[in-house]
């Protein structure tokens, strides 16, 4: 991996691959940071990461997509939520047989516990001067659509 240090080896920028390696490291760091938070809260980095993704009414399908899961994998995940209260499942009024699932107000809460229990990642972006945060979200913000786009299947 490159330094730490935002350059090359020889001091030059960095190349795509140590970016990808550095976004790498930073992105298991953080996410190791979300999974303890969540474990403090008696869940899991599936159900937390779940949790978040239906702050707006989801259905059962897409939450899978969204988790990039199986869809019977999802149905325990939210089983967890509701009976912890911190979501709930109702049939779509179009289509009985949809399950949408919704975050409920202890959801909220829970979530935003552990958003704020997430003191590594808290501590690591305090760090940063209003510039630096600027400049960082500007990147993040020109990057992450490009990542998000849908996957291209290789040639055959």
């Amino acid at each position: 991996m490159g330094s730490t240090t935002g350059t090359g080896a020889t001091g030059t920028a960095p190349s795509t691959t140590e970016l990808m390696e550095q976004i790498a490291a930073v992105g298991t760091a953080y996410f190791q940071d979300y999974a303890v938070a969540a474990a403090r809260h008696g869940l899991n980095s599936s159900q937390a990461k779940a949790l978040k993704a239906v702050l707006e009414p989801v259905p059962m399908r897409a939450l899978a997509g969204r988790l990039g899961c199986d869809a019977s994998n999802v149905t325990g995940i939210v089983d967890r939520l509701e009976a912890l209260g911190y979501a709930r499942r109702e049939a779509a009024a179009a289509d009985r047989r949809v399950k949408i699932v919704t975050i409920t107000d202890q959801g909220r809460e829970v979530l935003g516990r552990i958003r704020d229990d997430m003191t590594r990642a808290r501590a690591a972006f305090d760090s940063l001067d209003p510039d630096q945060r600027t400049a960082l979200a500007g990147l993040c913000d020109q990057v992450l659509p490009l990542l998000l786009r849908p996957c291209t299947p290789p040639p055959q």
